[in-house]
């Protein structure tokens, strides 16, 4: 079995400015990927979700990272059916906007032709070739929307995901429960596993529309858990930063159960990543600590 554990970011302000996990608050960008690499042996990288990243930004997290690390890159908003700034668009994908979109802040993938949304996806994936040739590479990662619900047109999207981004490994993460309800379930995984597409298994606040329940599946060869925590005050809340949303530290009795279903997990993968997506302070690296520990008591 391998299995990686890691963070969700290792550049979230809270963790930087507010503790002193890092030896000095003075480190470079390079220092700090260094550092956070000589830890924990896979990061997800979730600045891309905003912005894409250039081919030159993602060579150097390669080469500042040791040759048996894993990133897995959070794929662009835009490519999720989230709202794009326009800044973040290529001009080139900018330039098929139709007249009537053409002055509006946000971009969406429903307003772009199919040529487009083609075009943004070459686009993303040849800025991740750098990672892909270093085998450093993990998992492209696609968090859906809460509005991006269990309908026939949504499932079209998913089975057109691979042969999008043909090279990678692609995951998918869901953000409403529709996807679980009833017999929903099983036929999501299945949808899943037939294109070659990684669930990506949650922890996180239940009780909302929202809420995805913990089901911990293998879809594909690569393995995913991510923890969001489980502060449901702040899930659904609106104006505030993604730290305090997922503002939670997991008891290490709370993580024992989930070391041995992610032990479990990786029995039915090739390689699985747990991710604390916990990103207050320095919640997420010692949750993350605990997880190796608790997975080593394991053995």
């Amino acid at each position: 079995m391998s299995i990686r554990v890691g963070t969700a970011s290792w550049t979230d302000r809270t963790l930087i400015r507010e503790t002193d996990w890092y030896p000095q608050r003075s480190m470079s960008a390079e220092e700090r990927l260094k550092y956070y690499a000589s830890q924990f042996d896979v990061v997800e990288v979730d600045a891309t979700y905003y912005y894409p990243p250039s081919q030159e930004l993602v060579g150097l997290w390669g080469d500042r990272t040791p040759a048996d690390f894993r990133m897995d890159i959070k794929a662009f908003g835009l490519l999720t059916h989230h709202p794009a700034r326009r800044d973040a668009v290529w001009d080139d994908v900018l330039a098929h906007l139709p007249d009537q979109h053409a002055d509006r802040r946000s971009v969406y993938l429903s307003h772009l032709p199919e040529a487009a949304v083609d075009l943004a996806f070459e686009r993303f994936a040849e800025a991740l070739l750098p990672l892909h040739s270093a085998g450093k590479l993990g998992g492209v990662f696609l968090q859906f929307p809460k509005w991006f619900t269990n309908r026939r047109d949504n499932r079209r999207y998913l089975d057109s995901l691979a042969d999008r981004l043909p090279e990678y490994d692609v995951a998918v993460e869901f953000r409403h429960g529709s996807w679980f309800s009833g017999e929903s379930g099983p036929k999501t995984l299945r949808q899943l596993e037939r294109q070659g597409l990684a669930y990506v298994c949650v922890d996180e606040p239940q009780g909302f529309d929202s809420s995805v329940p913990p089901v911990v599946a293998a879809t594909a060869d690569l393995a995913v858990v991510r923890f969001h925590g489980h502060n449901a005050d702040t899930w659904e809340a609106s104006g505030i930063s993604p730290a305090e949303r997922f503002r939670y530290l997991y008891p290490r009795e709370e993580l024992a159960p989930w070391a041995r279903q992610v032990a479990e997990l990786a029995s039915s993968a090739g390689e699985t990543h747990a991710l604390f997506n916990n990103c207050y302070q320095d919640y997420g690296v010692r949750n993350a600590a605990d997880l190796v520990d608790l997975l080593a008591a394991l053995d």
